[in-house]
């Protein structure tokens, strides 16, 4: 019986230590990870659905501002421009269809953004006015109605070729409060 219980005992202490064996995993090499970016909207924070309004009745005067900041691994080296597209999306039947596709609204370069004194990334205050969305769409405020709405795709680029966007960018950077990267911002007509 003793030779039993020695035995099982020996048993289980083999099992335990054998379980606790791993394998030697290799260091992560972290020079040969893909490297990324994303615009992180520093203001307004937390960016609220990237919604923003202009005004029927003041197309020219209102517009959607927002500091945005380059986040690249290197503090914004790899960055090259913010590309914009928008689109109007004619939500009121009543007046005609006069939705259209995505244009070209601007790209703004890098050099266009200023390192941050704090953070350390290039800045660039972004304004869009009713009267820029307008031009871009080749629409009148005749044309728009309360409503309806503007949509603004953005993409950044990389000087590595790569580029990012709502459409190739997960949920945590395009949708979490932390990252604040919408790539994607709403110009509601209002009155």
């Amino acid at each position: 019986m003793k030779l039993i219980k020695y035995s099982s005992l020996i048993l289980a202490v083999s099992l335990f230590f054998g379980a606790c064996k791993t394998e030697m995993v290799e260091k992560l090499d972290d020079f040969n990870l893909e490297q990324g970016g994303y615009m992180r909207t520093v203001t307004p924070y937390p960016v609220a659905a990237a919604t923003f309004s202009v005004s029927k009745a003041n197309m020219a005067g209102t517009k959607m501002e927002a500091v945005l900041e380059a986040v690249t691994p290197d503090k914004g080296a790899l960055f090259s421009s913010y590309d914009l597209t928008v689109k109007f999306v004619d939500a009121t039947p009543a007046n005609g269809n006069k939705s259209t596709s995505d244009v070209t609204l601007r790209s703004i370069p890098a050099s266009s953004y200023t390192k941050d004194a704090t953070t350390g990334y290039p800045r660039h205050t972004l304004v869009i006015t009713g009267a820029d969305v307008l031009t871009a769409t080749k629409l009148t405020a005749a044309d728009v109605s309360t409503g309806d709405r503007f949509e603004i795709s953005a993409t950044m680029k990389l000087t590595n070729g790569k580029s990012f966007n709502a459409a190739n960018t997960g949920l945590n950077i395009t949708g979490g409060a932390f990252y604040s990267s919408p790539f994607f911002y709403r110009l509601n007509v209002v009155n």
